[in-house]
């Protein structure tokens, strides 16, 4: 089972809606907005996406036209689209990002993150790293960040059990296209090979990976559980994702309709995170019911132990790709998480 999806090509501008009332003196017009994100309908992104359009449409007359993975392309595209202003809005992770904003990888520093999810969004909510340091970074790349949020924790399948860097050594790990992650799976023993989403899937059916991460439900949404069997729960971390718009084509916007987005991107926040709250759980037991052959691993203290002493090396590595601007970052970064965790 591998869901791909037929590439639509974009026509047309942005629409302009005439209404007008018979002897009218005015004409109001309406905008049709484009948003892209990287999931599947139905999925966290897809989710958020629909509540930020339906927020968007209750408060005004503007419309929003969304399009899931693959309509448009891979990741790369979306965000290529999203800077030519072809596209107003796109949701992608900083997994992707990260080519473009180096200090977005600061999301895959293991064991960084907790993965109480109470925490987890606490920190989203309160972070200034987030809400105040990440902005600036965004609009040095012509994006107008609205809002991170997180997915889900990170969980890795493989061809077998593991539960030691040990066992990692050799395994080949698909990794988005991410330098930072892919210090993270050398780290941890593995062979980090990067790979576009569309081709995760084929690649793990033929052996030509060994393993990948993502949060639970993708790995029920896109079908990895049936090529990758072995899930395999390191605490290492929570996916990360952003809404973010053209600078250019927000900076245009009226003070209202800045607004409308804004309000927009913080309706859609609440309502994911009472979306995502379970929802591990629940695609965990639909993986299970789904095959017999799926094992789950769950490391215990002392083995995660040993993974997260690997971890120095990455934020090495971090520092060394982000300079300066980066190390103010994770100082930042870690002094907000220590600022909920005491809370």
């Amino acid at each position: 089972m591998n869901k791909s999806t037929t590439l639509r090509k974009i026509t047309g501008a942005s629409c302009l809606t005439l209404a007008a009332a018979i002897g009218a003196t005015s004409v109001a017009n309406a905008a049709n907005w484009r948003y892209a994100h990287e999931e599947y309908d139905g999925d966290v992104q897809d989710v958020y996406a629909e509540h930020f359009k339906d927020y968007v449409e209750e408060n005004s007359d503007h419309t929003i036209q969304i399009f899931e993975f693959g309509q448009l392309g891979e990741s790369d595209d979306i965000m290529e689209q999203t800077q030519n202003g072809i596209l107003q809005f796109v949701n992608q992770s900083p997994g992707f990002t990260g080519s473009l904003i180096p200090e977005a990888q600061i999301f895959f520093i293991p064991y960084l993150m907790p993965t109480d999810m109470d925490t987890v969004v606490e920190f989203f909510r309160e972070s200034e790293a987030i809400n105040e340091m990440f902005p600036k970074l965004y609009a040095d790349a012509g994006l107008e960040l609205l809002q991170m949020y997180p997915e889900g924790e990170m969980v890795i399948t493989l061809d077998e059990p593991v539960t030691s860097p040990e066992g990692m050594k050799n395994k080949k790990i698909r990794v988005m296209t991410n330098p930072l992650l892919s210090a993270t799976y050398e780290a941890f023993g593995a062979t980090p090979t990067p790979l576009p989403w569309g081709e995760v899937y084929g690649a793990l059916q033929t052996n030509m990976i060994d393993g990948q991460e993502n949060p639970i439900f993708w790995i029920e949404s896109g079908g990895l559980y049936e090529v990758s069997p072995n899930l395999v729960f390191t605490g290492h971390g929570w996916f990360t994702t952003a809404i973010m718009a053209n600078k250019d084509f927000y900076d245009g916007l009226s003070d209202e309709d800045q607004k409308l987005v804004r309000d927009a991107s913080d309706y859609a926040f609440e309502k994911i995170i009472v979306h995502i709250d379970g929802l591990a759980d629940e695609s965990l037991e639909e993986i299970k019911k789904a095959s017999d052959k799926v094992t789950v691993t769950r490391l215990n203290e002392e083995q995660i132990e040993a993974f997260r002493k690997r971890a120095p090396k990455v934020e090495e590595a971090f520092i060394d790709m982000t300079g300066e601007s980066g190390k103010e970052l994770l100082e930042q970064f870690k002094e907000d998480l220590k600022e909920v965790q005491k809370d």
